[in-house]
């Protein structure tokens, strides 16, 4: 079905999967979650088309926000969409994005991450910011969040500094995830 609530024929349906592009999400351990991501010098195709393949791989993931590290492409793109489902999707493509304030209130949320599957982990950080980005219009724009969106904002642009939302937390537990990820990636590679 379509957004409409009317049946896509079977030349629609086969269309609109075909236009889909998901990406392998890379897992913790990967050393590349770890690396810089570099700016991006202009909104051309190939960004475009990134940031299209971001929001498949999002969405089927699913997820409410993804950093091109997190797809192997180290450039400064996120995508996010805090929609609860039944809600109209929201996407927002922010590239090169950057917090240029934040708030000294605090807020915490329990975050997970598409590259640590199923570890979630109460997580402080400042409850509002105001995060500069170009959109896909090639503007400059200047958006304050708050809750859920600032949350967010703030995780995925972590990504791109190589930084992880573990990182935020107790080494003792953070220590406990990487063990336990790193086992996992052992076992998966000797299969």
């Amino acid at each position: 079905m379509n957004k409409e609530g009317t049946t896509l024929d079977r030349s629609q349906t086969l269309a609109y999967f075909a236009s889909m592009t998901t990406r392998p999400i890379l897992i913790l351990p990967d050393a590349k979650l770890r690396a810089i991501s570099e700016p991006v010098a202009g909104i051309d195709a190939e960004v475009r088309k990134l940031v299209h393949d971001m929001f498949d791989t999002m969405y089927d993931a699913p997820g409410i926000g993804l950093a091109a590290i997190q797809v192997g492409v180290a450039r400064r793109v996120v995508t996010i969409d805090t929609a609860r489902d039944g809600e109209e999707k929201k996407p927002v493509a922010l590239i090169n994005p950057e917090i240029i304030s934040a708030s000294p209130e605090l807020s915490v949320y329990s975050e997970g991450c598409l590259s640590i599957p199923e570890y979630f982990e109460e997580v402080e950080r400042p409850a509002k910011v105001t995060v500069r980005f170009t959109d896909l219009d090639g503007a400059v724009r200047e958006v304050p969040a708050e809750g859920l969106f600032a949350t967010c904002v703030q995780h995925e642009i972590d990504h791109l500094n190589g930084v992880l939302f573990i990182d935020h937390i107790s080494k003792l537990k953070r220590d406990r995830v990487m063990k336990k990820f790193i086992k996992q990636a052992r076992r998966e590679h000797a299969d």
